[in-house]
């Protein structure tokens, strides 16, 4: 996930912020984290709303996206929802 990440936002700085790496532009961008059971991507409740057809079968938060260990990753959709929060918040 963080390689799709840092492709998508080149331009962006990694730093830790609220103990979950982060990509910061101004502000936060886009953060994730591992649990036990899956991979949480942090773009935001505008990203979630704005994926919400992709993000079917995924489950979803206000802010937040879960990618269960049991399926590949869609590492597409997740650089897509990077520059989505790049280009929303970041400029």
């Amino acid at each position: 996930m963080d390689e799709a990440i840092r492709n998508a936002l080149p331009d962006a700085v990694q730093k830790i912020s609220w103990s979950m790496p982060t990509y910061w532009k101004k502000r936060n961008l886009i953060q994730f984290a591992a649990f036990k059971k899956h991979l949480g991507l942090y773009p935001g409740p505008e990203a979630v709303e704005a994926f919400a057809g992709q993000l079917q079968g995924y489950k979803t938060s206000k802010g937040a996206i879960q990618f269960p260990y049991t399926a590949p990753l869609p590492l597409d959709l997740i650089a897509e929802i990077a520059v989505w929060c790049r280009i929303r918040y970041g400029e």
